[in-house]
């Protein structure tokens, strides 16, 4: 009797609790669905990777040949150009950012005007929202041979002759990693800022009764209380590390085939197998190859985060 008496009430408040987030599941189905239709459906493509497409024949129906698209995909330096740029430029993005948009979100904080700081902020977060095809046309419009101001205005109050920098492969990293910087730091400095915002003032004021500078301050206390918001964006963004921002490795150089060695990573590659070359194996192939990296370093990502919280009770 009173097992059944406990099961009625175990029912209850299961139907009670349904009842009372039941518009929320309701709400979460557009995106439920979109997150299916967008992100699973198409990992049938997948299969693609193994075989050798015939039109006539359709996915299905070509030939299976196995891994031999990733060992012509492996046996070129395509593969190791790719991938080292892929690595080297979102290691270098991750460092650059951090730091930088810590340092600015700390100088915000130091703004006491409220209209100053939030004018300060929207003038930081603006670039985030402007389009990479636009961004590629203002960088154009500094960088053109012909009109652009590097070459009609600065370089010449230096003695510097004119630099065709879309012919020049090695002036690149350096170009990519400032629009690169520009265009994304003031997110990432939002974030920071909030974090910073919401760290109690007695910790300051105790500081300052003790007679600590603003820099011992910041080092000793705003730094250590916004780490695990640092440790956390930097965890996430390395789990992204094996993706890159395609407009901006595409569209900023206006694909030049000869910046190929300094622009060329695994997204622009797919798209140029797919678009130019019409190697719609390989370029499967490719994608399989970044998805799976990039799955590993997801997880591996995850696992890093939960051992340090842990250890250090941060989170």
């Amino acid at each position: 009797m009173t097992q059944a008496i406990t099961n009625k009430s175990s029912t209850s408040k299961r139907l009670s609790r349904w009842k009372n987030y039941f518009p929320l599941y309701l709400l979460m189905i557009p995106g439920v669905l979109y997150l299916f239709i967008n992100n699973y459906v198409p990992m049938f493509g997948a299969i693609i990777a193994f075989k050798d497409i015939n039109y006539q024949a359709g996915i299905l129906g070509s030939d299976w040949i196995g891994f031999k698209n990733f060992e012509y995909l492996f046996k070129t330096k395509d593969a190791l150009i790719i991938t080292r740029n892929t690595i080297l430029y979102n290691s270098l993005f991750i460092v650059v950012h951090t730091v930088i948009a810590i340092f600015v979100a700390i100088l915000l904080n130091e703004v006491k005007k409220k209209f100053l700081s939030r004018f300060y902020q929207s003038v930081i977060l603006l670039p985030y929202l402007i389009s990479m095809v636009i961004v590629s046309y203002l960088v154009y419009s500094m960088l053109s041979v012909e009109s652009g101001l590097m070459n009609k205005a600065i370089l010449p109050l230096f003695g510097i002759d004119s630099i065709s920098w879309y012919s020049e492969a090695k002036y690149w990293p350096y170009i990519l990693t400032l629009v690169h910087v520009w265009k994304g730091v003031g997110f990432l400095c939002v974030v920071y800022l909030a974090s910073i915002i919401s760290i109690d003032t007695e910790y300051y004021e105790a500081a300052t009764l003790d007679g600590a500078s603003r820099w011992y301050q910041i080092r000793s206390i705003t730094i250590p209380l916004i780490m695990p918001v640092i440790i956390m964006m930097t965890m996430m963004a390395i789990g992204r590390i094996f993706y890159s921002d395609f407009g901006l490795f595409y569209q900023v150089p206006m694909d030049s085939g000869a910046l190929s060695k300094t622009t060329n990573v695994i997204d622009t590659y797919v798209y140029r197998g797919l678009m130019n070359l019409g190697d719609i194996g390989m370029s499967s192939a490719a994608g399989v190859y970044q998805s799976l990296v990039g799955f590993v370093l997801v997880i591996v990502a995850n696992y890093a985060v939960r051992k340090f919280s842990k250890d250090n009770a941060l989170f």
